[in-house]
């Protein structure tokens, strides 16, 4: 009788060692948002350029969207192979039915993403953590999910490879010796070269060409009084003067605070100059994408869909915007007054490192935001606390439009744009979500999220 009891309770054991083996392993949007995280804080103490962070953000997710939506039990969302340009289909064949498609693609998104850092360790370091964890949980239905995700990886990773981002390491730099009085010129007070001047030789995901949303040209350059250019200068001048008269703590300010996300603001202190740690543009985007997930209460699956196509409107905005910066060259605000109206002046905001035309924050804030208009809907009304971490308060927005157009004025509030560029480079950015909403089909027919 002893023995039988002994018996039975070491089968007991067993058995529920069995069960506590093939628990099955979750993997959730917050989950999700945790990785991406990961990825913005490497960006960050990296020091990434607003353009080269797009790309840092868009192939991992592509990597998971495509794993996750492998899946043959997906009725709702289609692959994107032959949508994006040269985007063949991938060769994917699950070697078990034990395959965790949620589990494989949050793989996928952290072995693509350490391949776009410098500091890939630190994606290593916590994508390790997650592996013992999960192997505790479940080794079975991790290997299998790790051999199905870091395949779909290899792939995205390869063609990501022939995009020309590596080619244009190796381009020439943009001549800061163009003595002609419209060019760009390095600003104070770190005095870049300028940024990125080859991006448009980056393969569009989406975009037919670099150029094909090319804005209307800015106003003809000339310092007449009487020419618009110069009035759009003098406006500039005008308009930093009444903000300051209004102190520190104007809303403007604030505005043109919130929206800084420049990640080459250089901070003085005694013989010493340092980078102040920010975000980009594109990060911010990321972050209102995170906040719309999170309250719609979206499963990962929608979560990875909004965040990918979020993701590709930016990317292909950046191409966009800086094919146009560096085609038109345009010299910032900063340059013109001081030399010719004010050489005391100082623009709210310290100048990025780039040619003017056009702005930056209006054609990517646009494009996204149309983007999660079409994913989230209009009037969607959200608290954005995407700041918090570098000290700024939370905003309100009562829509992704409305987040858009703050973004837009927010550089001439700064100082460091005219208004043509933040009127023409709002048109040029939601030309470019409308074309990517139109352009690439998520959702099987018969779906409606």
């Amino acid at each position: 009788m002893k023995l039988h009891r002994i018996t039975y309770f070491l089968f007991t054991l067993c058995l529920l060692a069995c069960n506590k083996e093939k628990q099955p392993i979750s993997v959730e949007r917050s989950d999700y948002h945790a990785a991406m995280d990961v990825l913005t804080e490497v960006m960050i103490h990296d020091i990434f350029s607003p353009p080269v962070a797009s790309r840092i953000y868009v192939y991992p997710n592509i990597a998971a969207y495509e794993t996750l939506n492998s899946n043959p039990k997906n009725s709702t969302y289609h692959s994107l192979t032959g949508q994006l340009t040269n985007f063949e289909a991938l060769h994917l064949v699950p070697n078990s039915s034990e395959v965790n498609y949620n589990l494989a693609a949050l793989i996928a998104y952290l072995d693509v993403a350490k391949e776009l850092v410098f500091s890939g360790e630190m994606i290593l370091h916590y994508r390790d953590s997650l592996y013992t964890n999960w192997e505790k949980i479940n080794k079975s239905e991790f290997e299998y999910s790790k051999d199905y995700g870091l395949e779909v990886s290899k792939q995205v990773i390869d063609w990501m490879q022939k995009d020309a981002y590596a080619e244009t390491r190796t381009m020439q730099d943009y001549n800061i010796f163009n003595n002609t009085p419209s060019a760009w010129k390095p600003t104070p007070p770190a005095y870049m070269k300028g940024i990125e001047p080859n991006w448009n030789k980056l393969r569009p995901f989406t975009l037919d060409s670099a150029s094909q949303f090319q804005p209307q040209a800015h106003p003809e350059f000339s310092m007449k009084l009487e020419s618009l250019f110069y009035k759009e200068l003098i406006s500039v001048y005008n308009e930093v003067n009444r903000i300051r008269e209004h102190g520190n703590e104007s809303e403007e300010i604030a505005i043109a605070r919130f929206w800084d996300c420049n990640p080459f603001v250089s901070v003085n202190k005694g013989h010493f100059m340092f980078a102040e740690k920010k975000i980009t543009p594109g990060a911010h985007w990321v972050g209102i994408c995170k906040i719309a997930a999170n309250l719609t209460e979206a499963d990962l699956r929608k979560t990875v869909f909004a965040h990918t196509k979020t993701s590709i409107a930016i990317a292909d905005a950046f191409i966009s915007c800086w094919d146009e910066k560096y085609r038109s060259n345009l010299v910032r605000p900063e340059t013109l007054i001081v030399e010719f109206i004010d050489p005391d002046w100082t623009p709210i905001l310290q100048t990025p490192p780039f040619p003017e035309y056009t702005s930056g924050h209006s054609v990517v804030s646009s494009a996204a935001a149309e983007v999660l208009t079409d994913i989230f809907g209009d009037k969607f009304t959200f608290l954005d606390n995407t700041e918090l971490p570098y000290g700024l308060p939370v905003r309100e927005f009562e829509s992704f439009e409305h987040a858009a157009s703050e973004a837009a004025i927010s550089r001439m509030y700064g100082g460091i744009h005219y208004q043509s560029a933040v009127y023409e480079g709002k048109i040029q950015g939601v030309a470019i979500g409308k074309w990517v909403n139109n352009q690439l089909e998520f959702i099987k027919k018969n779906n409606h999220l």
